[in-house]
């Protein structure tokens, strides 16, 4: 069983050494773990914190978005002939630990796409979080009739059969809920597994903002008009 582990990063300078360098070397059930960062046009030190990490890096002349990052990510672990693909943001907001927890359901064939939910059992969310989650959701379902409890995440799991067909056109954070609309289409077996948010200041500071989040319910709108 082969995992590439998928790094999305956009200058992340301060923290990626530290992220990258507290990702299991084993998970049960997983004979090959392999690490990729894609750093999405960072113009801080991203690429040398990697570097010396010592993990691969594939870089993007310029910033393009999260959605076009996780596309590269998942070339790449086509192309390495992945048997499962986790995404795993590079702000320090993931428990590494929770990796080994969300591609479970997928080593048992239980899952194609395992989504590590953020809400589904966590008590301490700050409350800005919890009602654009709550929206994105809402937005999701009205757009796609796909229920969720967190169309956000960052921590994902994809199986092979995943990655062969999910194909989603957004580059941005709306990418998030079509992958949903493709794991519906494509009839996959979907599946939610609690984890743990690590709330910090700096991981606040790079997440979704609550403005910036305005232009992607932007574009769902625009998309459930037409």
């Amino acid at each position: 069983m082969k995992v590439v582990i998928v790094v999305p990063a956009f200058n992340e300078s301060p923290v990626i050494y530290n992220v990258l360098k507290s990702i299991p070397k084993k998970i049960n059930g997983v004979s090959l773990i392999d690490v990729v960062v894609v750093n999405d046009g960072s113009s801080d030190n991203t690429q040398s914190e990697v570097q010396r990490a010592g993990f691969p890096v594939i870089n993007h002349a310029i910033n393009r978005g999260l959605g076009a990052a996780i596309k590269t990510g998942i070339a790449y672990a086509s192309a390495k002939k992945a048997d499962i693909m986790v995404t795993f943001d590079g702000d320090g907001q993931h428990e590494p630990s929770d990796i080994e927890k969300i591609i479970l359901p997928i080593v048992q064939k239980k899952a194609d796409l395992v989504i590590g939910s953020r809400f589904k059992k966590s008590k301490n969310v700050p409350l800005d979080r919890f009602f654009l989650n709550w929206f994105a959701n809402f937005i999701t379902l009205l757009l796609y009739g796909v229920v969720t409890t967190d169309s956000q995440s960052g921590l994902r799991a994809f199986s092979q059969k995943a990655l062969d067909v999910v194909d989603f056109k957004g580059e941005r954070m709306d990418f998030s809920s079509e992958i949903l609309l493709e794991a519906k289409r494509n009839n996959l077996k979907k599946a939610e597994v609690p984890i743990k948010a690590i709330y910090t200041e700096y991981s606040r500071k790079k997440g979704q903002k609550n403005l910036n989040a305005i232009p992607t319910f932007a574009r769902f709108l625009v998309r459930l008009l037409r």
